[in-house]
């Protein structure tokens, strides 16, 4: 396959790009860099650029040949949406737009998109499948709620195939210890965790501890982010024109935020500093996903998913690039250059 992926250079995003490269299939990355990473990536296939930019998604879909998009870019914050709800609809809703017609303009008839398990809200307590009502409650989840209506919209008017994946929490490090999560604004708990670590005198804020739950820490589902890349694989090859299917990719564990810290004490030999902070705007006491329908359909498994892998590949990715893709020196190990990186 000949695939373009948006927010290519990310930390999704670009474990999707290495892992399908390795596979054998052309693969070129799209990002604009405010949030991703050039060395994350092979330079030659990545172009810079908005993705509200209709026009050059379109000639560059049609100048590479692309066959199928995979549609990674976005801001996915909650608490960051509440703040800047306009923004969020503006690159999460409107960049899907752009993408759209870009494809349709360049031929491209088949998307995988990313989206995120926040569409169900808070829920019921119970795992989450892809049939339960959505209640999205930020703006973040909103603007994936309607990017993912716009795709079955363009599914029926024009026959485009699609995948829509509901991601939870993508986690953890590459396997070879070159590539892990880099973010110049980090949200995401485990780096978060893994910076307190390595950073003496940082304090973890821990928001929410009077959840109805075992330890009053709210309880996330965390995948590898190898086993992520793994699920674009097995979608990719099983995208059909006309059809839009909708996976949830997680562990189908939940794990409460205390649980994550103590994990990661355990594996690092050090013990965060944390405080326990109110209550974020938008956040849901538990986000577990129901990955029966993935594991029965694309025969897909998280296989590296338990939590000590993640936090162990996690640590050893943060103990040797503690400034990210920045880090150099004795403690680096991008090693060889971006061409051996892609």
């Amino acid at each position: 396959m000949r695939i373009m992926t948006t927010g290519g250079a990310g930390y999704v995003g670009s474990a999707c790009f290495r892992y399908l490269r390795a596979r054998g299939h052309e693969v070129f990355a799209y990002d604009d860099l405010s949030l991703g990473n050039a060395a994350a990536v092979c330079d030659s296939r990545l172009f810079r650029g908005d993705i509200r930019d209709e026009d050059r998604l379109a000639e560059l879909m049609a100048r590479l040949a692309i066959d199928t998009v995979i549609h990674l870019c976005g801001l996915s914050s909650v608490a960051e949406s509440v703040l800047a709800p306009e923004r969020y609809r503006s690159v999460n809703l409107d960049g899907t737009q752009a993408v759209l017609r870009a494809m349709t303009r360049a031929g491209v008839r088949r998307l995988l998109f990313s989206s995120t398990g926040s569409v169900y809200g808070h829920g019921s307590g119970a795992p989450m499948a892809e049939d339960d009502p959505l209640a999205p409650n930020s703006p973040y989840a909103s603007s994936k709620a309607a990017a993912e209506e716009m795709i079955r919209e363009r599914a029926r008017d024009e026959g485009i195939g699609a995948v829509i994946f509901r991601y939870f929490n993508a986690a953890g490090a590459d396997l070879d210890g070159r590539h892990g999560e880099a973010r110049a604004r980090e949200t995401r708990l485990i780096p978060m965790i893994m910076r307190s670590l390595s950073s003496p005198g940082e304090e973890l804020t821990i928001f929410g501890g009077d959840w109805p739950t075992p330890d009053g820490t709210c309880i996330r589902d965390f995948v590898h982010v190898e086993d992520v890349a793994h699920a674009h694989l097995l979608a990719c090859g099983s995208i059909a024109e006309g059809r839009v299917e909708t996976y949830n990719v997680g562990s189908g564990a939940g794990t409460s935020v205390l649980e994550v810290v103590r994990e990661c004490e355990r594996v690092s030999g050090i013990a965060p500093r944390y405080r326990i902070a109110d209550r974020r705007p938008g956040d849901a006491m538990e986000n577990v996903a129901d990955i029966a329908r993935i594991t029965e359909r694309l025969g897909w498994q998280p296989k590296r998913s338990a939590l000590r892998s993640i936090v162990e590949t996690a640590w050893r990715w943060h103990r040797t690039h503690p400034e990210g893709y920045a880090t150099r020196g004795p403690r680096a190990t991008i090693a060889a250059g971006m061409k051996d990186a892609g």
